[in-house]
C-alpha cells in the first residue's frame, strides 16, 4: 500500500477536450505515469463522432479552446467540425499526451480495492489495467439518442443518428425524414435540403433560433493573431465577458435576455413571411428553458418549396416513411434522427464499484450528483471531469473542464504531500453541495419546461446554476476540511 507520493498511476477515460485538458494538466503539473484510454481510434470525442453535413460549434472559437493554447490560425469565429478536431489533435502533440493515448480501449468496469487503494479498470476485450487514480472523462454528449418508436426496425431504408452520420449514403434527390429540431439539426438540414429531393422535418417542439455572427478570418487577422497575441487575448476575454451575461440571462431577466429574444424574434419575421409557418416555428416555452440555437441558414431553409415541417408528433415509422399522430403518411427514402444524446445518463454504460461496494449507478438512480460534479463520496481517487451540474446553458465549456482539471491536481497534489494513498469528498459535504445546486436549479428558467437537461423525474442533473467565473473560483479555492485523506 504505496503512497501516491511516489509516482501514483493516473488513468484518463476519454480523449476528448476534457480527458486531453486534463491529461495536459496533469503533465505539467508533474506527473509523468499518465494513460489515456479512447474507444476511438483518433482524438476529438465529439468533433471525431459528429461529422453530419454542417457541423460547427455555436461558440466563439478564441473561447472554445484552452487557455493555454491559443490557436492564431482558426479559419472562422465560429469554427467547422475539422478544424476542431485537428485543434483537440495538436494540443495532445504539442503537449506531449498523444503518445499517452491507447485507442481502441472501452472501460467496461471500474473497480476500487480498498486494501490496495488501487482501481482495476476491464476492458470490453477483457483486458485488465491496474491504476491508482482514475479520471473519466467522457463526457455527457457521448451516447447518442434514438426514441424507441414503433415501427423504427421496420423502415426498409438506410435510417442513422445525425452523430453516426453515414457519408455512403447518397440523399440527392431522395426523400429524407428528419426527426428532431435540436442543434445538430439546424445545422445539417439546410446543408441537406439543396441536394435532397425532399426534406420532411418533424418537430416536437419549437426551439429559439438567433442570428450568429459568424464571419471568415483572413489573412490579415491570422498575422495579426500570431505577432500580436494580444489582440486574441483581448477578443476572448470580451468573448467569455459576453457570453457570462448570456449566462446570467439564463437565471435572470437581465437586458441581455431581452436582446436576445428581440434577436430572435427580428430575424424570424424577417426569415419567415409566412404567418402560419412563423406560428409554428413560435416556441411555447420561456427564453432559455431549452438550449438555444445560432443559426442564419435554418429558419430559410424551412421556407423553401420543398422542405416540409411536420408538428404533428410521430405515431410510427413505416417501411418507407414516417406517420404522424394526425394520421398524415410521409414518404421517406431515408430517416435521419437528429434527436440528441442520453446526457443524463452519466458514465454509462460503464459500471463503477467503489468503496465498500458502492455502486456508482444505483448511488445515482434517482439523478447523478457530485462535488463540483467531480468527486463522489466512497469512491476514493476517481474523479469525473464534465460531470453532474456543470453543463453550460451558454459560454464556452472548456473553461469549466479547465477548472475541473485544474482541482484535480490540487487534490492529488494534497494527498502526496500528506503521504496520504487516497482522496475522497466528505459525504455530508458533498450533500450538501448537492442541495444547493438543486435548489438554485429550481429557481431557474430550465425548471420550466421538459428538456434534455432533465431527468424523466424532473431532476436538473447537467447544468450548472451559475456562471462560469463561480465554477472556476470554487475549483480554484477547494475546502481541505471538505475532502478525507486516507
Amino acid at each position: 500500500m504505496r503512497p501516491l507520493g511516489s509516482r501514483p498511476s493516473v488513468t484518463v477515460i476519454g480523449a476528448g477536450f476534457g480527458g486531453i485538458g486534463t491529461a495536459v494538466a496533469l503533465r505539467r503539473a508533474g506527473y509523468s505515469d499518465v494513460t489515456v484510454l479512447e474507444k476511438g481510434d483518433s482524438v476529438g470525442g465529439v468533433w471525431r463522432d459528429n461529422t453530419y453535413p454542417g457541423a460547427a460549434c455555436d461558440v466563439p472559437s478564441s473561447l472554445y479552446s484552452f487557455s493555454f493554447a491559443p490557436n492564431p490560425r482558426w479559419p472562422h469565429r465560429y469554427s467547422r467540425q475539422p478544424e476542431i478536431r485537428d485543434y483537440i489533435e495538436t494540443v495532445a502533440r504539442e503537449h506531449g499526451v498523444l503518445d499517452l493515448v491507447r485507442f481502441g480501449v472501452e472501460v467496461a468496469t471500474a473497480a476500487y480495492d480498498e486494501d490496495e487503494c488501487r482501481w482495476t479498470l476491464t476492458t470490453t476485450t477483457g483486458e485488465s489495467l491496474h491504476t491508482d487514480v482514475v479520471v473519466s472523462a467522457v463526457g455527457q454528449l457521448s451516447r447518442p439518442a434514438i426514441p424507441e418508436l414503433p415501427g423504427r426496425e421496420e423502415f426498409e431504408g438506410p435510417a442513422f443518428h445525425s452523430a453516426d452520420w453515414d457519408h455512403d449514403v447518397d440523399l440527392t434527390g431522395k426523400r429524407v425524414a428528419v426527426l428532431g429540431t435540436g442543434a445538430s439539426a439546424i445545422q445539417f438540414v439546410p446543408e441537406i435540403a439543396p441536394v435532397a429531393g425532399h426534406v420532411t422535418v418533424f418537430q416536437r417542439s419549437a426551439p429559439y433560433v438567433v442570428p450568429k455572427p459568424d464571419r471568415e478570418y483572413t489573412g490579415l487577422h491570422r498575422r495579426a493573431f500570431e505577432r500580436a497575441p494580444r489582440s486574441q487575448r483581448v477578443g476572448r476575454l470580451l468573448t467569455w465577458v459576453v457570453t457570462e451575461k448570456f449566462n446570467k440571462a439564463l437565471l435572470e431577466d437581465t437586458w441581455m435576455k431581452k436582446a436576445v429574444g428581440l434577436g430572435w424574434r427580428g430575424l424570424l419575421r424577417t426569415q419567415v413571411r409566412d404567418p402560419e409557418l412563423r406560428r409554428r416555428l413560435t416556441p411555447d416555452h420561456e427564453l432559455g428553458c431549452k438550449r438555444v440555437l445560432f443559426s442564419n441558414a435554418w429558419y430559410p431553409a424551412l421556407t423553401r418549396d420543398d422542405v416540409e415541417l411536420v408538428t404533428s408528433p410521430v405515431s410510427r415509422v413505416l417501411p418507407h416513411g414516417v406517420l404522424a399522430q394526425d394520421g398524415t403518411e410521409h414518404p421517406a427514402d431515408v430517416v435521419i434522427y437528429g434527436t440528441g444524446f442520453a446526457a443524463t445518463e452519466f458514465l454509462a454504460p460503464m459500471q463503477v464499484t467503489g468503496a465498500g461496494g458502492a455502486d456508482l449507478q444505483d448511488r445515482w438512480k434517482s439523478g447523478a450528483h457530485a462535488y463540483l460534479g467531480l468527486c463522489v463520496p466512497d469512491f476514493p481517487n476517481f474523479f469525473v471531469v464534465y460531470g453532474p451540474n456543470t453543463n453550460l446553458g451558454g459560454s464556452s465549456i472548456v473553461g469549466m473542464l479547465e477548472a475541473a482539471a485544474g482541482a484535480v491536481v490540487t487534490l492529488l497534489d494534497r494527498a502526496r504531500a500528506a503521504g496520504a494513498r487516497s482522496v475522497a469528498v466528505r459525504d455530508d459535504v458533498e450533500r450538501t453541495f448537492d442541495d444547493e445546486v438543486q435548489r438554485r436549479l429550481r429557481e431557474s428558467v430550465w425548471a420550466g419546461c421538459q428538456s434534455w437537461y432533465r431527468g424523466s423525474d424532473g431532476r436538473i442533473s447537467t447544468n450548472w446554476p451559475g456562471l462560469v467565473a463561480e465554477y472556476q473560483r470554487r475549483c480554484a479555492d477547494l475546502d481541505p476540511d471538505a475532502f478525507v485523506l486516507a
